[in-house]
């Protein structure tokens, strides 16, 4: 489980430590930077996708998205006894993410290329990365280390090996310099963050891929766009846990059953309402409706997710079938790990019941995200950046 996400330079988010639970909801006020935590997560995500340097440029670019206000913000500029302007700066131009739990910790830094030496300058250049053992990284943990276009890992006897192939300044170490038999902890790494799922704003007009019927194959995890919802919901009836589909369902939808059956162009989902003589057809469902059968199938899947992101799972729904939604998140994170970020007070609370739930409400002073708490300070976790 992770228990700390660490995010610098991006986009609203000068610096910031969230600690991070079973279960995390992550609230405030728009315009207070929650999407841009939802969107960190993605982009550490894309890392062990070998995407990183291609969705920074789906976002802008590198200076698109980094921090835009002063290096440091004074006492005196939070007070207003001193204008917010810029000041000399001391340390390099650097959007840095990371994580951390109790059996590893990763950190990744990006800049700008050296303008004489880069190919592309308009792609940032990965400087440095690491991985370490434990919470917090220290000179004794680290057994992964990344600077430039050299990658080297702590041998059995505490003694620095370096691996032969060298790098690109836009390839990660966790996709290029992961052979089993050098760095085994980087594929494992890759493998966990590669089982991460993030699900936000699906379709649900007429055309989309969640209304459309496909083929009834083994479909553990329903693909991000819902093309394949039919097939998933089946697949939770055969070898997941039909029982609690019936009942979350039923929980929402009082009297209503989940039909899965062929039709001539594939497998078909069906909802049989009380009072109506015949199913209701995918195309015929509400949008709510559908948004809903859609998270039913990703919070139930047979196969858990290690961890599950959530951006306001609470679009296009009822204010009545929000408690119903709370309780399903409730029970899918005995499984996962599950970060909601909402902005739906009857949502907020029902998940708030949940004694191992950890409300973060967020705030912006400044142009800069931060924590809704009297002592900010003390509730941020002890993090350390790598070195360049």
């Amino acid at each position: 489980m992770i228990s700390k996400l660490a995010i610098s330079g991006y986009r609203s988010i000068r610096d910031l430590v969230l600690p991070l639970a079973r279960l995390t909801l992550v609230t405030g006020a728009n315009g207070t930077g929650k999407s841009n935590v939802y969107k960190a997560l993605r982009l550490l995500a894309d890392v062990a996708q070998g995407r990183v340097v291609a969705s920074l440029a789906a976002e802008g670019g590198l200076t698109a998205t980094l921090w835009a206000g002063p290096e440091r913000i004074s006492r005196a500029m939070r007070s207003g006894a001193a204008p917010v302007q810029g000041t000399v700066r001391k340390a390099p131009v650097a959007l840095r993410l990371g994580f951390s739990g109790e059996d590893y910790g990763y950190a990744i830094d990006l800049g700008l290329p050296q303008p004489t030496q880069a190919l592309f300058p308009d792609d940032p250049e990965i400087k440095c990365e690491a991985l370490w053992t434990g919470e917090t990284l220290g000179r004794a943990n680290l057994f992964v280390e990344r600077r430039g276009a050299a990658v080297r890992m702590r041998g059995s006897q505490g003694t620095w090996i370096t691996l032969e192939r060298r790098i690109g300044m836009f390839e990660s170490m966790m996709t290029h310099a992961n052979d089993p038999r050098e760095a085994p902890e980087l594929l494992g790494l890759r493998e966990a963050i590669r089982d991460w799922r993030f699900y936000d704003q699906i379709r649900t007009d007429r055309d989309a891929p969640l209304r459309s019927s496909n083929i009834a194959t083994y479909t553990p995890i329903i693909a991000a766009d819902g093309s394949d919802l039919a097939a998933a919901i089946g697949t939770i009836r055969r070898i997941g846990d039909g029982d609690a589909l019936d009942e979350a369902f039923d929980d929402a939808f009082p009297g209503s059953i989940i039909e899965t059956g062929d039709a001539a162009s594939g497998h078909e989902l069906r909802i049989r309402q009380h009072g109506l003589l015949r199913p209701m057809r995918t195309a015929e469902l509400s949008d709510g409706t559908l948004r809903y059968l859609f998270l039913l199938a990703a919070l139930l899947s047979p196969r858990p997710a290690g961890l599950i992101v959530l951006n306001e799972p609470e679009t296009s729904l009822h204010p009545d079938l929000l408690p119903a939604l709370g309780r399903l998140i409730r029970r899918a994170a005995r499984e996962s790990q599950i970060i909601i970020v909402s902005h739906a007070p009857v949502l907020v609370e029902r998940l708030c019941m949940d004694e191992d739930c950890l409300h973060l409400e967020l705030t912006r002073e400044l142009g800069e995200t931060g924590i809704a708490c009297a002592d900010a300070a003390a509730m941020a976790p002890a993090w350390r950046w790598p070195r360049r």
